[in-house]
C-alpha cells in the first residue's frame, strides 16, 4: 500500500521500491514506474500500484484418482506481474488517492486466476492415475503437469502474469483411506520388527550359551590347573621337606662333629687346666711348705733366741738378787710375780690399801719379817 500525505488540499505520494505507480492526470500518463515519489492534485489524479515482487500462492484442494479415491493435494506457486501496464490494464489495482488502499481486490483475483488453472491441471492427471500410483509418483507428475499447464495457460501472460516456481508439497488421501494403506506396511513392519525380535532373542541365547560354555570351559581349565597346582604344592612340599631333611641331617651331622670338637677341646682345655691347677697347686704347695719352714726356722730362732734372752735376764736378775744379799725364798716369790704378771691380762689400775702397802713396804724394807 502507497504512502500519502495531505498538504493544503494536495497529496503526496511515495511507493516503494516492489510497487510499480501509474499515475494518469485527466487521461494522460504522468508517471510510471517502481518507487516513485511526487505530488499531485487528487481530484485530477488516477493511481494504480502493481506489486512486481514474487508472491507465494498457497493452494489446497482436492481430487478423485481413477478408482475412485478422494485425495487432497497441497501446492505452492511463485507467481510475479512481469508486466504491471497489462496487469493494471486488465485487473483493478488502483488506489484511493486518500489512503492509498486498493479499491478492488486484484491479488484475490490473481489467486483464484492460478489456483483454478493449477487445480484443472491437477484433477486432470489425477483422475487418469490410480490412488497407489499417485501415492507413490503423484507428487512429480502433479508437479510437472501444474507448470507445464501453468506456462502454457494463455490468459496469464495476456494479465501480465509470469509463473516462477510450482511446489506440490503433499498428496494425501482421506484419513480412513491412508489408515487402511498403513495398516500393510504398519504389519509388514510389525512382523520385520517381530523376526527382528526373535532373531534377537536367538542370537541372545545363541550367546548366552556360548557364554556358559566358555564359562564351564574356563571352570574346567581352571579345576584342571588347579589340580596341577595342588599336585606341584604336594612336590614342591616333598622336595622340600626332603632338602628339610637333608639339611637337618647335615645340620645334625655338623652339629655333632662340631660337639665332638667343643668336647675334645674342653677336655683338652680341662686336662690343660687341670695340669696347669697341679702346678700351680703343687707350686703353691711347695711354697707355702718352704715359707711355713721358713716361719718355722724363723720362729723357732726367735723362741730359741727369745728363750737365751729370758735365761740371760733371769740368770742376770738372779745374779743380781743374789749379789744384793737376798735370800733363796724371796727371789722365788719375785720370778713367781714376773711370771704370774707376765700371764695376767691387762690391768689399767691397781688399788692399793694402805694395809696391803705397808705390809709390803716392811717385807721389803731392810731387816723386815717375810
Amino acid at each position: 500500500m502507497a504512502d500519502i500525505t495531505r498538504r493544503l488540499g494536495l497529496r503526496h505520494l511515495r511507493g516503494a521500491p516492489t510497487a510499480h505507480i501509474r499515475h494518469h492526470r485527466s487521461g494522460t500518463l504522468v508517471h510510471d514506474g517502481p518507487g516513485l515519489s511526487f505530488w499531485f492534485r487528487p481530484l485530477s489524479a488516477a493511481l494504480s500500484e502493481v506489486p512486481v515482487d514474487d508472491r507465494e500462492l498457497a493452494m489446497t484442494f482436492h481430487a478423485r484418482t481413477s478408482d475412485f479415491q478422494d485425495v487432497s493435494v497441497q501446492a505452492t506457486v511463485t507467481y510475479r506481474i512481469a508486466d504491471p501496464a497489462v496487469a493494471a490494464a486488465r485487473l483493478d489495482f488502483s488506489i484511493d488517492p486518500d489512503t492509498g488502499a486498493w479499491r478492488g481486490t486484484p491479488l484475490e483475483q490473481l489467486g483464484t486466476l492460478l489456483t483454478e488453472t493449477a487445480q484443472q491441471h491437477a484433477l486432470d492427471v489425477l483422475a487418469r492415475t490410480p490412488l497407489s500410483a499417485a501415492l507413490v509418483d503423484g507428487v512429480a507428475a502433479v508437479r510437472e503437469r501444474v507448470a507445464a499447464g501453468l506456462g502454457a495457460e494463455p490468459r496469464l501472460p495476456a494479465t501480465g502474469i509470469e509463473v516462477v516456481a510450482v511446489r506440490v508439497m503433499a498428496l494425501r488421501p482421506e484419513p480412513e483411506v491412508e489408515r487402511a494403506l498403513r495398516t500393510p506396511a504398519r504389519e509388514q513392519i510389525q512382523q520385520e520388527a517381530d523376526r527382528a525380535t526373535y532373531e534377537r532373542r536367538a542370537v541372545a541365547v545363541e550367546r548366552e550359551r556360548t557364554i556358559a560354555e566358555n564359562e564351564l570351559a574356563s571352570r574346567i581349565e581352571l579345576a584342571r590347573r588347579e589340580e596341577q597346582l595342588v599336585e606341584q604344592r604336594g612336590a614342591n612340599a616333598r622336595r622340600e621337606a626332603e632338602e628339610q631333611a637333608a639339611a637337618d641331617a647335615v645340620r645334625a651331622r655338623a652339629e655333632a662333629a662340631r660337639s665332638v670338637r667343643l668336647a675334645e677341646a674342653e677336655a683338652e682345655r680341662s686336662v690343660k687346666l687341670a695340669e696347669a691347677e697341679a702346678a700351680r697347686t703343687a707350686l703353691l704347695a711347695d711354697a707355702e711348705a718352704a715359707r711355713a719352714v721358713r716361719v718355722a726356722r724363723a720362729e723357732a730362732e726367735g723362741a730359741r733366741e727369745l728363750g737365751t734372752a729370758r735365761a740371760e735376764a733371769q740368770a742376770t736378775w738372779l745374779r743380781v738378787h743374789t749379789e744384793a744379799g737376798v735370800d733363796g725364798p724371796t727371789t722365788l716369790r719375785a720370778l713367781t710375780a714376773g711370771r704370774l704378771a707376765e700371764n695376767l691380762p691387762h690391768i689399767d689400775s691397781v688399788t692399793v690399801s694402805p694395809d696391803v702397802l705397808t705390809t709390803l713396804l716392811t717385807r721389803l724394807a731392810p731387816g723386815g719379817s717375810a
